[in-house]
């Protein structure tokens, strides 16, 4: 890498801040790697237990709050967002108000986007490259031990929110992140500030009481972590709280204020699956491992397993209001290999008797 005075840093950041326009991101902001305060609050949380039993989090000791240690060479992380909000999808409170249709979170309803998103990192890399030479970089999608809120946080991208999601003041918060780590002594962005003031409308929504104060979430309590990352039984205390949400929860972004100025998505691959979007409960639980695999090809919902599916799926019919459609799909499934699936269908049906 040839050597890059003041102005020609300060040229190029406008330049990546034009190219990630050009490659479909809308916003691209610089951080520094300095984490100090958040990798605080990091281990708290930890501490705490609130990671439930996704162990990762304790992986790779600080090197998630320590960009330089995760790759070493890192002085600056470029940090992009790209809208997902889905606005040919059905309206979220016509799918959760009807419990015999399954929801699924918005940002799951087409591709992935993981993969997109580090395609597009990668091409801002080589457009850098083109322009001063070979440099140090590694691009990351909600695919390494990066705190990427944190980073977009500190780029100017948005605040994180007391829900614990990220919020721009432009855009609301239905948006993916991704993060190129770099070597390049980029012009740093001014951190975003707090924006949300006295509203507590997240956590006064939040079906789990989740959020156990402000900034604070449990993950144990957390529909998303209980529907995605859990791998096991969901806790019985918890479950007719879940209602039809069978993959994550957005109850928290559709209370919030700000998400009045977010931009639906210009991008295809985000683009609703009819599959997915408020199918009815009945018919997605009796999916196959086959048609499940074949219909979540490419989205996100697939790395989750058939069997973590129906366990969803027969929490939600248990919620459902009852009707002999239900019953007849619940026994069609009592007799499943896996014994996951197959007490939750028993506690399904309990709910639906319950209810008769």
């Amino acid at each position: 890498m040839k050597s890059l005075d003041a102005d020609t840093l300060a040229a190029l950041t406008a330049d990546i801040r034009r190219w990630g326009g050009e490659l479909g991101f809308q916003q691209i902001g610089i951080a520094g790697t300095d984490l100090t305060a958040d990798e605080r609050r990091l281990e708290r949380w930890l501490a705490r237990g609130r990671h439930g039993a996704m162990d990762y989090m304790r992986h790779h000791g600080r090197k998630r709050s320590r960009p330089a240690e995760l790759v070493p060479g890192t002085l600056r992380v470029i940090s992009a967002r790209m809208d997902y909000w889905p606005a040919a999808a059905r309206p979220p409170a016509q799918v959760l108000g009807d419990a015999t249709l399954g929801y699924v979170s918005r940002y799951a309803l087409g591709s992935d986007y993981h993969r997109l998103m580090r395609k597009r990192l990668q091409r801002l890399a080589t457009r850098i490259e083109a322009a001063v030479g070979p440099f140090g970089y590694r691009a990351f999608t909600d695919s390494a031990p990066v705190l990427e809120k944190a980073l977009a946080r500190n780029a100017g991208l948005g605040w994180i929110g007391k829900h614990t999601n990220l919020i721009n003041r432009q855009a609301g918060s239905w948006f993916f992140l991704g993060e190129l780590f770099t070597d390049l002594p980029l012009p740093p962005d001014a951190p975003a500030s707090d924006h949300c003031g006295s509203c507590r409308a997240c956590i006064d929504v939040c079906p789990t009481g989740a959020i156990v104060a402000p900034y604070e979430l449990d993950a144990r309590r957390c529909i998303s972590y209980l529907t995605i990352e859990l791998d096991g039984s969901i806790p019985l205390h918890l479950r007719r709280s879940i209602g039809n949400r069978i993959y994550g929860c957005d109850d928290c972004q559709l209370c919030c204020p700000w998400n009045k100025f977010a931009r639906p998505t210009a991008e295809g691959a985000f683009a609703p699956r009819t599959d997915l979007d408020g199918a009815a409960l009945t018919r997605l639980f009796a999916w196959n491992e086959a048609q499940f695999a074949e219909r979540t090809a490419g989205s996100a919902i697939r790395r989750i397993g058939h069997e973590r599916w129906l366990r969803n799926i027969a929490v939600a019919l248990g919620n459902a209001p009852p009707s002999p459609a239900v019953v007849a799909a619940l026994e069609a499934r009592r007799g499943h290999p896996s014994p996951i699936v197959r007490e939750h269908t028993r506690w399904a049906l309990a709910e639906q008797a319950a209810q008769a």
